[in-house]
């Protein structure tokens, strides 16, 4: 009797101690069911990126993401140094703390995480920083480092991305780190658009994390909506931008513009270099008001525009008419250098100039425009349609189809160089402009 009573207890025990586990398992499958380890949140810091808000000399931001049960995160700040004694004149600063839940689009989990930010600020200019960002504890990053940038003009280089969109970790992660190669002290980077292909898809966004790695964690980024950051929550609904994207991104807030266009038009000045980034996807008339005022009050060396659909669109089908009709009057009466698209994946830089020389390879210009791709969903040229761009007084001076690219930009005195490179490192283009700063003109030297 003693013994069958025991064996009763003892498998009663058992039978608690599976149902137990056993609903444990279940919970904890329906969480993370599908996702890569990669993708699944925890305590430790992952998706960390920096940006620019603020004064670039003086300021920068970070944001990374954690699981829910980190309500409570910091970073670290300190001047770096030639050993590990910084550590101890690190400044702590807690972080704003943003409770996200993926599950409001359907094609992710039902997961909530915690998205922190902090923007750095007081920082000494031309400076070499090292951070962190933790839990407090012992949940925290690696020491990363930036440089902030310098008050006055001085040389500066930064890449720049057209589209990434599909298959980014299988084919973007080698095109980021090719030009991390190329360019590893890139002040910053520009992501002209369409940096994934559905907006509101997390595990789209954790590739584009992985893909880069480190590298988003170092160069300070710019990024830039697309048509592809806007999805319906719901088949049928209205677009709407990601939801990942204002809590991933810490980005300048232009407060006269409407709160749809917040975080997604914004100006950044840096060492004299003015970029402006717009969103092509909506609100176009209030974004022409803003955009002429900051080229109208502005007395920088160099302006470059960012926005995600080409203005000169070198692919069959897509016209982007609504820039060429209110946007390149503008830059062409304030003298803007440089536009940076995307959308058309394909490759073409051309300008529009003032007027030609008798030089076959050195021309008097207004503005250089550069679309270009980065990932591997490619498109054709349409050369009749670039040829009814003459029109409009633009030149065709390099194309290019079926080619992964990313672009090194440097500035130095007089000269903006930009040079295009092929996924393995090949240099493919190189133009050069050449400007006088007290008359405005400029020549374009093309090799």
């Amino acid at each position: 009797m003693r013994i069958s009573f025991i064996l009763t207890l003892f498998s009663l025990s058992l039978l608690f101690i599976n149902t137990s586990f056993g609903q444990h398992h279940h919970d904890h499958d329906h969480t993370h069911e599908g996702l890569h380890h990669w993708e699944i949140p925890s305590k430790d810091p992952d998706r960390i990126i920096l940006t620019f808000h603020g004064d670039p000399s003086t300021s920068r931001a970070v944001t990374w993401r954690t699981d829910k049960s980190v309500d409570s995160a910091v970073a670290e700040i300190a001047e770096a140094t030639v050993n590990s004694k910084f550590e101890d004149k690190a400044q702590k600063i807690t972080a704003t703390t943003e409770v996200f839940d993926l599950g409001l689009y359907k094609g992710n989990s039902s997961l909530k995480v915690n998205y922190h930010s902090v923007v750095f600020e007081g920082l000494k200019p031309n400076t070499l920083y090292a951070y962190r960002v933790s839990d407090g504890g012992k949940h925290r990053s690696e020491w990363i480092h930036f440089r902030t940038a310098k008050k006055e003009y001085a040389p500066t280089e930064f890449v720049y991305f057209g589209d990434a969109q599909n298959d980014v970790l299988d084919h973007w992660s080698r095109v980021i780190r090719m030009a991390y190669q190329t360019s590893p002290n890139a002040s910053f980077v520009i992501h002209a658009g369409d940096l994934i292909n559905q907006a509101h898809k997390d595990m789209e966004w954790a590739e584009w994390y992985k893909a880069g790695g480190f590298i988003h964690s170092q160069w300070s980024a710019i990024p830039v909506v697309g048509n592809h950051e806007f999805r319906g929550l719901e088949k049928g609904e209205k677009k709407q931008l990601a939801i990942q994207w204002r809590p991933q991104f810490t980005l300048p807030v232009e407060k006269e513009l409407d709160e749809k266009l917040h975080e997604t038009v914004y100006t950044v000045d840096y060492q004299d270099v003015r970029i402006i980034v717009l969103n092509s996807n909506d609100l176009l008339e209030e974004q022409t008001a803003y955009l002429e005022k900051q080229l109208k009050n502005s007395d920088a060396k160099w302006k470059i525009i960012t926005c995600h659909h080409s203005v000169f669109s070198p692919a069959k089908g897509r016209n982007f008419q609504f820039a060429r009709d209110h946007w390149k009057p503008l830059l062409d009466k304030y003298n803007v250098d440089l536009v940076l698209n995307g959308h058309d994946h394909t490759y073409a830089r051309g300008h529009v100039p003032t007027r030609t020389t008798d030089s076959k390879n050195t021309k008097d210009l207004s503005t250089v425009y550069v679309t270009s791709v980065s990932g591997p969903k490619q498109y054709k040229l349409d050369p009749e349609q670039m040829k009814e761009y003459t029109a409009d007084g633009y030149q065709l001076d390099q194309s290019g189809e079926q080619i992964q690219f990313y672009q090194v930009i440097k500035i130095d005195g007089d000269q903006l160089t930009y040079v295009a490179y092929t996924a393995v490192g090949e240099e493919y283009d190189r133009a050069v402009i050449t400007k006088n700063f007290k008359t405005g003109k400029k020549k374009l030297s093309q090799k």
